[in-house]
């Protein structure tokens, strides 16, 4: 498996400060994007590769794609950050035999159907039910937005 140093959910995904510190922080090299939508949009992959940080490898790929390549890729030459815009992704990989073991939230808007989580997060009554399963494999799920911030553990959030 590839040595996979952040997994993040970020409806932004690249974006600016946010994600040069989290690169700095990780000394990541890599950036697998997951996201089924996006991956269909060459357009916005183009957009996302000039987002990210100088000399930074980006790759977009749908849950399938990500799924064969983080099960069947063993190196541990990169440094890989994966981000998807939604907790389902993340759920759908570790169903598909992805070991994912701690997952980062860190940018989920407001939006029709969601409530506030906690400070700019939100989610919806399904996002929360998508986070405890993904809890009840083992995944420890926290909040963190930016390295600096402390961490915080979702679960209290859930109920």
């Amino acid at each position: 498996m590839l040595n996979i140093v952040l997994t993040r959910i970020d409806d932004r995904l690249i974006h600016g400060q946010v994600m040069a510190a989290w690169s700095k922080f990780t000394k990541a090299n890599r950036i697998m994007i997951i996201d089924d939508l996006v991956a269909n949009d060459p357009f916005m992959g183009k957009i996302l590769k000039m987002a990210a940080p100088p000399g930074m490898k980006v790759d977009v790929y749908n849950v399938k794609q990500a799924t064969e390549i983080l099960k069947n890729t063993h190196s541990s030459a990169d440094r890989v950050i994966i981000l998807a815009k939604y907790p389902k992704t993340i759920y759908e990989l570790i169903e598909a035999g992805v070991e994912i073991k701690d997952l980062n939230v860190g940018g989920m808007a407001a939006g029709p159907g969601r409530k506030t989580l906690y400070k700019n997060i939100s989610a919806s009554a399904e996002e929360k039910e998508v986070f405890k399963d993904i809890i009840s494999r083992g995944t420890y799920v926290y909040i963190k937005i930016i390295p600096d911030d402390k961490e915080v553990d979702i679960r209290k959030f859930l109920d």
